[in-house]
């Protein structure tokens, strides 16, 4: 093999590793729920929804407060009850003193079902703060898209219409006392993990 087909092949072997390397990121970029425009993070916004008690509850109440918010659904059967737990024992790891600015949140993507009243009987098996929201499909889809939230309702072939899944992200947000993105937590993240970076962001 002579010195320029060397080159040739080199240069081949090279595009193809860079192709498969953008294929293999490309679904974890668009996972990724954070955009920024101007160097501020574009996530939250107003919406009007619906406690577990059956209070309104807006973006301006939890102004003045530190807000860890999770959207999922009860009827999860593993991922939504994971990251509660994680949050919860993570809160539970950092002082007092700062757990104490922060209101657990709990969004549901699947208002159909989850009634205040479920939502009120779930939300007692994880943190003390934690608040469930629901909503209208209407008010659901309008915070979902301010927090920039993926969900779908999943059928599966064969099985009751009524037994649906959600298919839904799974990050958990730390909204600020003035209501501004201040950090994101995948799923998966340890709760000593999770315990650290509170302590650092919240002040």
């Amino acid at each position: 093999m002579n010195s320029r087909t060397r080159i040739l092949l080199y240069f081949a072997v090279a595009a193809i590793f860079l192709i498969v390397g953008i294929t293999v990121r490309l679904p974890q970029l668009l996972e990724d729920p954070v955009s920024q425009t101007s160097g501020e993070v574009a996530i939250g916004g107003d919406f009007e929804l619906v406690d577990h008690k059956g209070n309104t509850v807006t973006q301006e109440d939890l102004l003045g407060t530190y807000s860890l918010i999770y959207f999922g659904y009860t009827f999860c059967p593993d991922v939504c009850p994971t990251g509660l737990q994680t949050a919860a024992t993570a809160l539970d790891l950092i002082p007092m003193r700062k757990s104490n600015k922060v209101v657990s949140i709990f969004i549901t993507v699947d208002p159909e079902r989850d009634t205040p009243e479920v939502m009120g009987e779930y939300i007692k098996h994880f943190h003390k703060s934690l608040i469930g929201l629901t909503g209208t499909p209407e008010q659901i889809k309008k915070v979902t898209k301010a927090y920039k939230i993926y969900y779908k309702k999943v059928v599966e072939e064969g099985k009751d219409p009524d037994e649906y899944l959600m298919d839904h992200s799974a990050f958990q947000y730390l909204m600020g006392p003035d209501g501004k993105y201040v950090t994101h937590f995948r799923h998966g993240i340890s709760p000593e993990e999770m315990a650290e970076k509170l302590k650092e962001k919240i002040r």
